[in-house]
């Protein structure tokens, strides 16, 4: 009498990354994290190249002319980016990265796309704000207090780590585009660019 073991048939695993499992609640609630923060990026583009007359007026806007990097790089006065970013203002380069930035990722944050794109690419751009307010300095270079309220974290450090938290959890899946935008082919090759 012989005796055969069977031998359970090793599952076959996915090689598609898949977006960690949560609650509909919780979905829900990284949407409205993921739209609001877009809409924070989205409104300052919008301000910025038509001087809406909240930040910008009208007549500083990007669309008669003004620069809408300038005033915020020629204000450093504190950190190891100071004289670099004193150099970049008013440079029209720079304003067009700035500008393509802040509308990239509203763009992206509200409709819920390339999320994994915008996280790196939200993180690089707020670290180089992050560099303009350095906010590990005690003073400024004129040698007034710098009033920072913290030596590490700041808003832009919130705003990155939301851009990575709704990337990593498909946030965009939920009251967004991004399961359509996961279809189609070009994104669906390359899963790198959900």
């Amino acid at each position: 009498m012989s005796t055969s073991t069977t031998v359970p048939v090793a599952t076959r695993r996915s090689t598609e990354p898949r977006a960690p499992a949560t609650s509909l609640g919780a979905a829900r609630a990284l949407a409205v994290l993921r739209i609001a923060t877009g809409s924070i990026f989205l409104w300052a583009f919008l301000d910025k190249a038509f001087g809406l007359g909240y930040s910008t007026s009208s007549e500083n806007s990007w669309l008669e002319g003004a620069s809408p990097a300038e005033g915020y790089l020629g204000s450093v006065s504190v950190g190891p980016m100071e004289s670099t970013y004193h150099d970049w203002a008013g440079e029209a380069w720079v304003d067009l990265v700035y500008m393509a930035g802040m509308f990239g990722l509203g763009f992206a944050l509200v409709t819920g796309i390339a999320l994994r794109l915008t996280a790196v690419g939200g993180c690089l751009m707020m670290l180089s704000l992050w560099l303009g307010e350095f906010p590990p300095a005690r003073h400024l270079s004129d040698g007034s207090p710098s009033m920072s309220t913290n030596p590490l974290v700041d808003n832009h450090v919130i705003y990155a780590a939301v851009m990575v938290v709704v990337a990593v959890c498909s946030a965009g899946r939920v009251w967004g585009l991004g399961r359509v935008w996961e279809r189609l082919p070009l994104v669906n090759r390359h899963r790198w660019l959900h």
